[in-house]
Formats: C-alpha cells, structure tokens, sequence
C-alpha cells in the first residue's frame, strides 16, 4: 500500500504520501512504546559488562577479580550443601566412639522380710561380658559407615566443582551474549538513522524507516532479555558460592577457551576410581559389616554376677556369685540376619548398575563434548567468517545505494544468530566437560577437565 502511494506524482499522491508517512510514523511510536520498558530495565538498571558494570542488588560495587580456580575454592568454603555433607561425616565419629563401647555392668539390691530381726539384704554387680565378636563387628560397622560419609563428601564435591565450572562458563557466555546484543541494538541504531537520512533525502521509501525502526525495537526487547539472562547466571555462581549477593564483576577467562576432549578409553580407565563407583563399593563392604553384626548376636551373652548377701537372724555374710547365660530357643537372630543378608545382595546389585550407568553416562558426555567442538570449530572457521563478511558487503553497499535495507536487515540478522548459536555451542561444550568432571571427579583423578582452564 505504502510504495502504489509512494509512486504517485498527482497532488493526491503527494497527500497520500504524507499520510502514508503519518501512519508510518505512527505505527513506529506504538512499537517503540512496547518495547521501551523492555529497554528501559538495561539501560535503567545496572549490568555486568566488560568489568565497568555492576549487579542488580549489590550493595557496593563489585571490583575484585574472580577465577575459576578461585571460585572452586570459595565454593569448597562457603556452599551450605558441602558444609552440611561435612557435619555429616562428623557425626560418624560418635557412631565409631559408641561401637566401641563396652556395656555397661549393673548394680542390683534385693530385701527378703521386712522385719529387722529376720530381715536379710543383698547386694550384688553384674557385669555382661560380649560373645560373638559383638563389639569387633559393630566397631567394623561404624568405620564403615564413617568412610561411606567421606565418600559421598567426595561425591557432593565433586558435583559442586562441576557446576561451579559450568555456571562459571554460563557467566562469561552470557557476558559475551550481552556484548554481542548490545554491538547488533547499535549497529540497528545507526543503521536506523542512515535509512532515516536517505528517507529525508527523498532516496528510499518511508516503508524501509518503518522496517529499520520495528527491527531495532525487537534488537532492544533482545538485549533486555541478554542482560537478564547475565544477571541470573550471575546469580546461579553466587548461590554456588554460599553468597547472597555477588561480590565479583570480572570472571577471568574467556568463553571460547575450550576444555579438552580426551579419548573416551581414558576416561573409562578412571569410572572404577569414581566417586560413584567408590560409594558404592563402599556400600557393599558396609553391608558386609552389618551382617557381621547380625551373626555376632546369634551367640548368647553372658552375665557374671558377684555380691554379698546380709541376714540379719543369723548375723553373718554370705558371698553370692552366679552366671547367667540366655537360651537361644525361639529368637535366634533369623529375621535381622536375614534382612542384613538380602541388603547385602542389593548393595552388590546397585554396584552393577552404578557401573554401568557410569560407563554410559561417560560415553555420552565424551560423545557430546567431541560433537559440541566439531560443531564449535565449524562454526568458527566457515559460517562465522562467512555470515560477517555478507554482512559486511550488505552494509556498505546498502550505504552507496545498491542494497535495499531488507537485505541488510536479513545478512545482520544471519550473522547475529550464527553468533548466537556459537555462544551456544560453547556454553554446552562447557557443561558437557563439567559432567565428565562430575562423573569421574577431580581430586583422586588426574587431568580433569572443566577445570583445567
């Protein structure tokens, strides 16, 4: 409609060719206003960006220079869930200090009569002595317990050094997202103002203004979005950290250093030494002890018994001592033990599956981490350097006037979501590195590989 009235030489063109460009104009005031409260929450509110920035709710401006090595450190510090895990383990201690415990002996008094003259009183202690190993195989039990807390310690750091790497990386891609968003909502404004100067300059039509203006705001809405995904992944690694509020601006690295993607045979080499696989076993071994502890009670007790006895009609004393030992007759232990004995085999059982989840999980993080840096190193070497020159030529020959803006709009359009996908890309190359570190952990481990950078 706009370019029939457009072409118009007649006075009633001229009319229609201001009203076409009152509408226009219109049309970008009410898509601007949709979107300037978008923009306003960037521009409004501060942002992380290039270290000069600070975070939405900080109370005083984050300087301080954070590394990934570092934040693994304060994380190791500060995370509530690894503190927890910590206790955990403590409180083991008092399960060994308490299986080592020996029972504590009694002491009984009896009266037979309760007239003085034919009164007689005893007294006496009785000390249970343990059969069986009882005490070996609780003490064992308890050790056992004890190392199963350290390793799922083991197990939880290791987890949280993964997703402290992988919401490392999600910070600097997202700050990279921000500063690519923030290059195209510029590159919209400038390219806006040239179409408005070749508009007034009687050179292309309204329409084209039209169509630069609504592409800017829909640049603008994404740069709101860029720089809320920032703040929460900001958010995510404080949270990691044990901290309310973020205290570091500039995260060193960079986003496209890329983890290393080793053979999957050298990461099959290490699942048994896993912190998973460890646990497990552990498991089994723990088990093992409580059945031990089960049988140990199927050997009766015995109670030794000494004491003196007081009988006032004969005015003398008497020594007692005495034994007694319980009949294993109707309670011999049968249930316990063979509850312990089915617990055993399901520890065995979930050892295998351990095993064998961990071999594929493995497998497939190692084959998504390869494919993630095909894709990677694609993108860099030809659709990247491809989609920037086009959109290079795009905007120099839209600016001597042999491109429409259309096709300016669709070479920075096609530039921008390769760059997009790329950060894309790096992001799960990232996470998928974290899950390998994961599922193998670092520290028992050599060359992990999140962490490396």
């Amino acid at each position: 409609m706009f370019k029939g009235i457009y072409v118009q030489r007649t006075p009633h063109g001229v009319h229609g060719h201001r009203k076409a460009s009152f509408v226009a104009a219109s049309v970008v005031v009410m898509l601007l206003g949709a979107s300037s409260v978008a923009f306003s929450q960037v521009t409004a509110q501060p942002q992380i960006g290039g270290g000069q920035e600070t975070l939405q709710g900080s109370s005083s401006a984050p300087t301080a220079v954070l590394s990934l090595a570092r934040a693994i450190e304060l994380a190791m510090e500060g995370n509530p869930e690894v503190a927890a895990a910590t206790r955990q383990v403590e409180s083991t201690e008092g399960q060994v200090l308490q299986g080592r415990a020996r029972p504590n002996p009694e002491i009984a008094y009896s009266l037979e009569d309760t007239r003085s003259k034919t009164r007689t009183q005893s007294i006496q202690l009785n000390l249970p002595i343990e059969l069986g190993g009882k005490r070996a195989a609780r003490t064992k039990a308890a050790e056992k317990a004890r190392e199963q807390a350290q390793a799922q310690l083991i197990e939880l750091k290791a987890t949280v050094r993964a997703d402290v790497a992988a919401a490392y990386f999600d910070v600097l891609t997202a700050q990279e997202r921000l500063a690519l968003a923030r290059d195209s909502a510029s590159l919209a404004k400038s390219s806006t103002d040239t179409v408005a100067k070749r508009v007034a300059a009687g050179k292309v039509s309204p329409v084209e203004e039209t169509k630069a203006r609504v592409a800017e705001a829909g640049i603008r809405v994404e740069l709101a979005q860029a720089a809320s995904e920032e703040r929460n992944a900001m958010s995510r690694l404080s949270a990691l950290l044990g901290r309310t509020t973020t205290m570091f601006a500039v995260l060193e690295g960079r986003a496209d250093d890329l983890p290393a993607a080793p053979k999957l045979a050298e990461l099959q080499a290490m699942i048994l030494s896993s912190p998973s696989v460890a646990r497990a076993r552990l498991e089994v071994d723990r088990r093992q002890a409580l059945t031990a502890v089960e049988q140990s009670k199927r050997a009766p007790d015995v109670t030794i018994s000494v004491g003196m006895q007081r009988a006032n009609e004969m005015q003398r004393n008497v020594l007692l001592f005495g034994v007694s030992v319980p009949i294993p007759v109707f309670d011999r232990n049968q249930g316990n033990l063979l509850e312990a004995l089915k617990l055993e085999d399901k520890a065995r059982d979930d050892l295998q599956a351990v095993t064998v989840r961990m071999y594929s999980d493995v497998a497939q993080a190692q084959e998504r981490l390869v494919t993630i840096g095909a894709e990677i190193q694609a993108l860099q070497q030809d659709v990247l350097p491809g989609a920037k020159s086009a959109y290079d030529a795009a905007t120099i020959g839209f600016e001597n006037g042999k491109f429409n803006f259309l096709e300016v709009l669709d070479a920075q359009r096609t530039y921008f979501t390769a760059k997009s996908q790329y950060l894309k890309a790096l992001g799960e190359a990232h996470r998928a590195a974290a899950d390998v570190d994961r599922l193998l952990g670092a520290p028992s481990n050599p060359g992990p590989i999140a962490t490396q950078n």
